[in-house]
């Protein structure tokens, strides 16, 4: 597998020039032919890294969003198959039929989408897909598409059955989105040269590709986009049997020999992300090379997650400052969002986007129409009393976190 990275610059400025200056209609056919050279990119350029900057990035080695580190250690341990990619088993199961089948046809696999939290494994899974078709991948994202002629350019690359890798392809500028869509849908694209009476549009003709999209938030692709893709498929975060194997699958790339215990330690408290599970791996690797462990066990890697503040449960110092403060300053809640924002000292939205979910996902937190307010389960995790007031309050809830609690309770022979 090839794989080109590509973003806009200046140096394309002169993209839809040479594209026209090349096209050359053919007597006996009618059709177009195009003829073309890939444009080199500016040393100056903005990488796929650079430019896919979320504002909201959480400053955390518990954050699924991927840093610098991450990038030079994934492409060590990123798989190349399918059958090497672990969990996704719905998914993978699909995409090899799919695939299977494309390749029994000879042609190019239909487009795809994924989407998913950050760090599940789309640009991963993106390059499977073109290993297995045995394709070129060329790999952007959406805010290097700026203009008109960025598309141009990309496109300008293609040959049959290549495989276009676009992230966070839901940044994608207006302009540069409709433009891809005959590309996508027809494999063709329109351009117009000249001014005023001189106007003219020509329809060229593209290579037959295959357009794989990935994104964080599905919500904000528009439906004419996500329309023309074949498969929409959603990452699930993964399990902790599957993060075991992938703890594991890591530690041995990296030549770490490591316990059953200190896998599963790991795997506990990854957060069900691949990349946060690889990010700890190495952090436990760091930690066990400077004790002068020749393998890394159970108490070494709880010793080396504690030491980087990570409990059993996957929280990090300031999820629990969250915690601390919903139940300290405002009595377990309910809090509204800007209060809580402004207690912690972070902006509204990095609260909701970045610190919420994995909280409400584990059951530490509900959101309610009047606010937040702490779980049973959050004043257990903080070895705190749960007030009257919030069993009250929780008794009344529809969702019953009650039973649960209680249940759990019983069964670990804690109290209330």
């Amino acid at each position: 597998m090839t794989i080109i990275k590509t973003s806009g610059d200046s140096s394309s400025d002169s993209t839809a020039e040479q594209l026209k200056s090349k096209v050359s209609a053919s007597p006996s056919s009618g059709k177009t032919k195009v003829a073309a050279k890939p444009t080199d990119s500016g040393k100056n350029s903005p990488s796929i890294e650079e430019v896919n900057v979320n504002q909201n990035r959480r400053s955390s080695l518990l954050s699924g969003q991927e840093n610098s580190a991450d990038q030079r250690s994934d492409q060590a341990v990123r798989p190349d198959s399918l059958q090497e990619y672990i969990g996704q088993s719905r998914l993978k199961n699909m995409m090899h039929m799919s695939i299977s089948a494309a390749k029994s046809r000879g042609e190019a696999l239909d487009h795809v989408l994924f989407y998913g939290p950050p760090g599940l494994g789309k640009t991963t899974l993106a390059r499977v897909l073109a290993n297995e078709m045995q394709a070129r991948i060329h790999m952007t994202s959406g805010p290097s598409l700026e203009r008109p002629r960025d598309i141009i350019g990309l496109v300008h690359q293609l040959e049959e059955g290549d495989v276009l890798f676009i992230d966070e392809i839901h940044r994608l500028s207006r302009v540069a989105e409709e433009l891809l869509y005959p590309a996508i849908e027809d494999f063709v694209i329109d351009l117009t040269t000249g001014k005023g009476q001189a106007t003219r549009t020509m329809r060229l003709p593209l290579p037959r590709f295959t357009l794989i999209g990935a994104t964080t938030k599905a919500g904000m692709l528009s439906n004419a986009l996500r329309d023309r893709f074949g498969f929409v498929c959603r990452l699930e975060f993964y399990d902790e049997d599957e993060l075991a194997k992938i703890v594991a699958r890591t530690a041995k790339i990296l030549n770490v020999s490591m316990d059953d215990q200190a896998v599963a330690a790991i795997a506990s408290r990854a957060r069900g992300t691949p990349r946060i599970a690889n990010r700890l791996v190495r952090l436990v690797r760091d930690f066990g090379q400077y004790q002068g462990a020749a393998l890394i066990d159970g108490a070494i890697a709880e010793a080396a997650l504690e030491s980087y503040q990570v409990d059993k449960h996957g929280l990090d110092m300031t999820d629990r400052k969250l915690l601390q403060i919903l139940i300290d300053h405002y009595d377990g809640g309910p809090v509204g969002l800007e209060t809580l924002a402004a207690t912690i000292g972070e902006d509204s939205e990095t609260v909701e986007d970045v610190y919420e979910p994995f909280l409400i996902q584990k059951g530490f937190i509900q959101r309610t129409a009047r606010g937040r307010m702490a779980t049973p389960f959050a004043y257990q995790h903080l070895n705190k009393p749960v007030s009257k007031r919030i069993l009250a309050e929780l008794a009344t809830a529809e969702i019953k976190q009650l039973d649960i609690f209680n249940k759990n309770s019983l069964e670990n022979g804690s109290d209330v």
